[in-house]
C-alpha cells in the first residue's frame, strides 16, 4: 500500500494569483485634455490665411490692411502669453482657459457682421488676439511644469504638436467651406469650435496634481499647491525686467522671434494667397499647409524626445538652418499644380515648424526656473511680434512688387542667423536657475 504524503496548502497557495494592474499616472490624463483643448483652440489659427483673398475681392481692403488685422492677432497672441500664465497661478488654469475660449468665439462671430476694416481689427486682431493668447504655448507650459517632472520635452512636443493636429483636423475643412459658401461660415465654425472645449476643460481639467492627491509625473515628494499669487500682471512684469537683466533672455527672445516670423507670420498667412498667385487653387493650397500640420506632429515630438537627450542649443541650431534653407528654395516651386519638389519642401518644413518649441522651453526651464513659465510667455511674445510683423510686411511687399519672393529669401537670411544665435546661448547649471530678483 502506497502512502501519501499530505501538503498543507497556504493561503498564499490557494489564492489565484492576479496580474498586477498598471495605473496610469492622472498627469497623462491631463495632458491628454490639454491636447483637446488646444486642439478645439487651433481651428482660429487655421483661418486667417484663407481670409485674405476673400475679404480683399468682397470689401476691396488691400492685403496689407488685412495683414494689419492678422498682425494685431499674432501680436496680441504673444503679449498676452505671459500675463495669462501669471493669472494662471492667480485664478487657476481652468478659469483662464474657459474665459479665453468663450472670448474667441465672440470675436470671431461677431465677425460675419462687420462692413468696416476697423471692424475686422476689433473683433478678430483684438478679442480672438487677446483670447488665444491666453491659450498661447504658456498654457502648455504651464501644465508641463506643475504636472510633470519626467519626460518634460517629450509632453512640451506633445502640446505643440496640439496646435497643428488643429490644423490638420481644421485647414481643409475651412477651405472647403470658405471654397464652396463663403467665409462667414468658416468663421461660425471657429467659434463654435471654441465653445465646443468649454465644457471639457471646465469638467475634466484640474490645476495642481495636489488637488487628486498626487505627485507630479516623476517626482519622488509630495509637492503642496502654491497659494493663488496676486498681483498677476506685477508679477509678469516684475519677471520680464529681470529676465532682461540676463543675455540668454534676448537670444532666445530674437531667435524666437524669427521662429515666429518665419513660420506663423510667413507661412501660415501667406503661404496659401501666394500659391493662389501661381494658379493653385485655395483648396490645394490648404490641404498643403494641413499635411505641414502632418508631420509638424512627428516632428514636435521628436524634437521633445530629442530635447531629453541632446543640447537644446545645437538642437535648435540645426533646426534654423535647415528652416532657412528650405525657404530660399521655395520660390521656385510653386506652381499651378503640386509637384514632387513641393512635397518634399511641405514633408522637410513641416517637421521643422515648431520643432523649435521644445528645446527652446528647455533652455528656459533651465535659466529662469520657477518663473519659466513666465519667461517662456514673454519669449513667445516676442515670437507672436515677429509673427505680426512679416504677416504685416508680406501683404506690403505683395501690394508693392507684385510677388512673395522678396518675403522668402529674406526670412531665410534671418534664419540663418538664428541658427548662429542658438549657438551662443550659455548655458547654465540648472540648480542655479533662479532669476536675480
Amino acid at each position: 500500500m502506497t502512502q501519501t504524503t499530505e501538503t498543507t496548502a497556504t493561503p498564499e497557495d490557494t489564492q489565484p494569483t492576479r496580474p498586477s494592474r498598471i495605473r496610469v499616472h492622472r498627469a497623462w490624463f491631463v495632458a491628454a485634455v490639454t491636447f483637446v483643448t488646444i486642439i478645439g483652440a487651433a481651428a482660429f489659427r487655421s483661418l486667417p490665411g484663407l481670409l485674405i483673398d476673400p475679404l480683399h475681392q468682397e470689401f476691396d481692403w488691400s492685403r496689407g490692411t488685412i495683414g494689419a488685422a492678422v498682425s494685431i492677432n499674432l501680436a496680441l497672441y504673444g503679449l498676452t502669453a505671459p500675463f495669462a500664465a501669471a493669472l494662471m497661478d492667480r485664478f487657476g488654469i481652468r478659469r483662464v482657459v474657459a474665459v479665453a475660449l468663450t472670448v474667441i468665439a465672440i470675436g470671431s462671430g461677431v465677425t460675419v457682421w462687420m462692413t468696416e476694416a476697423w471692424q475686422l481689427m476689433l473683433c478678430w486682431g483684438l478679442l480672438v488676439g487677446l483670447g488665444s493668447g491666453s491659450m498661447a504655448l504658456a498654457f502648455a507650459a504651464t501644465v508641463t511644469n506643475r504636472w510633470f517632472t519626467e519626460r518634460r520635452g517629450l509632453v512640451t512636443g506633445i502640446l505643440t504638436a496640439a496646435s497643428a493636429s488643429g490644423q490638420l483636423i481644421f485647414l481643409p475643412l475651412l477651405s472647403w467651406i470658405v471654397s464652396e459658401y463663403d467665409w462667414r461660415p468658416a468663421a461660425v465654425t471657429v467659434a463654435l469650435a471654441a465653445l465646443a472645449v468649454v465644457p471639457f476643460v471646465w469638467l475634466l481639467l484640474r490645476d495642481h496634481p495636489a488637488d487628486v492627491g498626487l505627485k507630479p509625473y516623476g517626482a519622488k515628494e509630495f509637492v503642496e499647491k502654491p497659494a493663488p499669487v496676486r498681483g498677476a500682471a506685477r508679477r509678469a512684469v516684475t519677471v520680464l525686467f529681470s529676465a532682461m537683466r540676463t543675455g540668454p533672455f534676448w537670444l532666445l527672445a530674437g531667435t524666437f522671434a524669427i521662429c515666429g516670423a518665419s513660420t506663423n507670420g510667413l507661412i501660415q498667412t501667406h503661404f496659401v494667397p501666394a500659391a493662389h498667385d501661381h494658379g493653385m487653387p485655395i483648396t490645394a493650397a490648404a490641404s498643403l499647409l494641413a499635411v505641414i500640420g502632418v508631420f509638424d506632429v512627428l516632428g514636435t515630438i521628436a524634437s521633445g524626445w530629442f530635447t531629453d537627450r541632446y543640447e537644446p542649443r545645437r538642437l535648435l541650431a540645426v533646426y534654423y538652418a535647415f528652416r532657412g534653407i528650405s525657404l530660399l528654395f521655395l520660390p521656385m516651386l510653386l506652381a499651378p499644380s503640386v509637384h514632387l519638389p513641393m512635397v518634399f519642401f511641405i514633408v522637410f518644413y513641416g517637421l521643422d515648424w515648431v520643432a523649435t518649441v521644445p528645446p527652446t522651453l528647455a533652455l528656459c526651464r533651465e535659466q529662469y526656473g520657477d518663473d519659466s513659465a513666465i519667461v517662456f510667455g514673454w519669449v513667445l511674445a516676442s515670437h507672436q511680434v515677429g509673427a505680426a510683423l512679416v504677416a504685416f510686411l508680406g501683404g506690403v511687399a505683395r501690394d508693392t512688387f507684385g510677388s512673395y519672393d522678396v518675403v522668402w529669401y529674406a526670412a531665410g537670411a534671418l534664419c540663418a542667423a538664428a541658427a548662429l544665435m542658438s549657438l551662443v546661448i550659455r548655458r547654465r547649471p540648472v540648480g542655479r536657475a533662479a532669476v536675480a530678483a
